[in-house]
């Protein structure tokens, strides 16, 4: 007997679709808090440390990451804003955020190991200290800090192409809803009483016709 293929239903096809947003949901989010994270914190730390020479000593210098360069801590908080921003926009929007997401990373990525070979903020030290505007840096070595910053671009790349690919199946920001998820209903105007005074000086403040015209 021939086998039988199964052909998908409808039904099938939108719990698979369904499944498909939760788990990349379950990516994105961490990976990208995390890849922002890192890369906020990357910049923080030394990158790069050499001599200058001064008064015939060596003189040693340490350049933070945001000595070298302010790229990756700036795209890193665009990065995070993008992802929050994702749940708050729908359709041509959130495909617009996600692209700026996956562009934050990859930004963040080009930016950081352009900076793990820089000299320029150590050679603009050695400047000041030796007072030598044409003085730079000797025993010029970096850290493995400026690779971590790229690694976190990583990670809000891929929070983006997941964005990207699956961003349509995430849930968005609810509007003016109860938390039952229906509609508020609008308040009727309370009944006036045209034999109480009081009650159609209120209805006045409020803006109503209290004749019912």
């Amino acid at each position: 007997m021939d086998a039988v293929t199964a052909v998908p239903t409808p039904r099938s096809e939108a719990a698979g679709s369904a499944r498909s947003g939760r788990l990349s949901l379950v990516v994105a989010l961490p990976c990208g808090a995390l890849g922002a994270a890192v890369a906020l914190l990357a910049t923080r730390q030394q990158w790069s440390e050499g001599t200058a020479t001064v008064a015939g000593g060596a003189f040693p210098l340490t350049a933070k990451g945001s000595d070298v360069t302010g790229v990756p801590a700036a795209l890193a908080v665009v990065g995070l804003a993008a992802l929050v921003a994702v749940f708050a926009v729908r359709r041509a929007g959130r495909l617009a955020v996600a692209a700026l997401l996956a562009l934050s990373g990859a930004g963040t990525v080009a930016a950081a190991l352009l900076g793990a070979s820089d000299s320029g903020a150590l050679d603009e030290k050695a400047a000041q200290a030796s007072g030598d505007t044409s003085a730079t840096v000797d025993a010029l070595s970096h850290t493995a800090w400026p690779y971590a910053a790229a690694a976190g671009g990583v990670l809000l790349l891929l929070a983006g192409l997941l964005a990207l690919r699956y961003g349509r199946l995430w849930p968005a920001m609810s509007g003016r809803y109860e938390r039952d998820g229906a509609p508020r209903a609008r308040r009727r105007p309370a009944s006036v009483d045209p034999d109480r005074p009081e009650d159609l000086w209120k209805a006045l403040d409020r803006g109503e016709d209290p004749t019912g015209a």
